[in-house]
């Protein structure tokens, strides 16, 4: 990764931290515990909003960047 494309990637770190902060309840972010949860998508029962917002928006985009490069060099689908 470049140097600009950290720079990039945290600067998206943020912004998804602060509508996630947002978006969080705050009696969920008194202690560092509550915080790991919310984080590590351990709540009971309900996903957390990292797995129901952002990781599937990643898995989504990876998923389309693999097809694309299947689509332009098919070799790569096979199994090895």
């Amino acid at each position: 990764m470049t140097p600009e494309e950290k720079e990039r990637l945290q600067a998206a770190v943020k912004e998804i931290a602060a509508i996630l902060y947002k978006n969080t309840s705050p009696s969920e972010l008194k202690t560092l515990e509550g915080i790991e949860k919310t984080v590590r998508c351990l709540r009971r029962a309900t996903p957390t909003q990292m797995l129901e917002y952002v990781s599937p928006e990643i898995a989504f985009f990876l998923s389309n960047k693999l097809q694309a490069q299947i689509k332009d060099d098919p070799d790569k689908s096979k199994v090895v």
